[in-house]
């Protein structure tokens, strides 16, 4: 009797740990106090951080509205430094989709916070007159111009053949003003100040906003991010300014976003959450 209980004590005691569950999901996004932010989604800091799972709703308000659900919900991971954030998201996609070009739609998410510390929030649907909301947005075509994949026609569509470009004539020589002025002719997008398009450095943008339809590109760009797939879908981490008003004794809001290009999901066509509390803890 004795040493068949033994064993069956032993038994429990060898699956117990295979056994755990993962600590609960938190109701508010917890950025953890660290002396450095990660910037990687593989980065072993984040182990450290409590996930919040964020519920993601149709954005079917204002046109162009969505009205089939794609992604159902993000894992969201935050870490803090004195002087910046860093929010690690997670979602399931099984389309690898970063080409860029015509009939072609791209995966994407974004990261929204209230641009002040007024604890009343602005509207979560990219905000208000009078109260705007800051947007970090990455986009995985971005992400892979960044990782080294090419602009030209030839890295987009292997497939396609040029014949010639009239800024390579001979009469035009090499690196002349009037090369560089035929060639800026053949470039709109560059040539209109565009930088949706062509070589990044950086696979993320900061946006301001005080309602829908009123995005425009953010003064200065200190954020910075990095995707990278996962067997699932993508990870991506996204590094940005401490928002107005988090400490580790005051709270304010956040709300992601993801577009699903394998959806045909773009601009207002999205999967979005509402605010989500975030708060910041120091290290226990």
């Amino acid at each position: 009797m004795t040493r068949t209980l033994s064993a069956g004590v032993l038994a429990v005691l060898a699956v117990g740990p295979a056994c755990r569950q993962a600590p609960p999901p938190t109701p508010d996004v917890v950025a953890v106090m660290a002396p450095r932010v990660p910037d990687t989604p593989a980065d072993a800091a984040w182990d450290a951080a409590p996930e919040h799972v964020a519920t993601l709703l149709l954005q079917d308000l204002v046109e162009p509205r969505l009205m089939t659900p794609s992604t159902p919900q993000v894992r969201v991971r935050a870490i803090a430094a004195p002087n910046e954030v860093a929010f690690r998201l997670e979602w399931a996609d099984p389309s690898l989709d970063d080409l860029p070009g015509n009939g072609r739609f791209v995966d994407g998410c974004a990261v929204q916070v209230p641009a002040t510390g007024d604890p009343n929030t602005p509207d979560p649907q990219m905000g208000q007159v009078g109260k705007g909301v800051q947007i970090t947005y990455w986009r995985a075509d971005w992400q892979a111009t960044v990782d080294g994949r090419g602009t030209a026609i030839q890295d987009l569509y292997p497939n396609a053949t040029v014949d010639h470009y009239p800024f390579e004539a001979p009469s035009l020589p090499a690196g002349s003003d009037a090369q560089r002025q035929m060639a800026s002719r053949y470039a709109p997008a560059d040539a209109a100040g565009n930088r949706r398009g062509g070589p990044r450095t950086s696979a993320v943008e900061e946006l301001v906003a005080e309602g829908p339809g009123s995005i425009a590109p953010a003064g200065t760009t200190a954020a910075r991010g990095k995707g990278v797939r996962t067997p699932q879908g993508w990870a991506v981490v996204i590094v940005r300014p401490l928002p107005e008003g988090l400490s580790t004794t005051s709270r304010t809001s956040v709300a992601v976003a993801v577009w699903e290009g394998a959806a045909k999901e773009a601009g207002a066509r999205k999967m979005r959450s509402g605010w989500v509390g975030l708060t910041m803890r120091g290290t226990s």
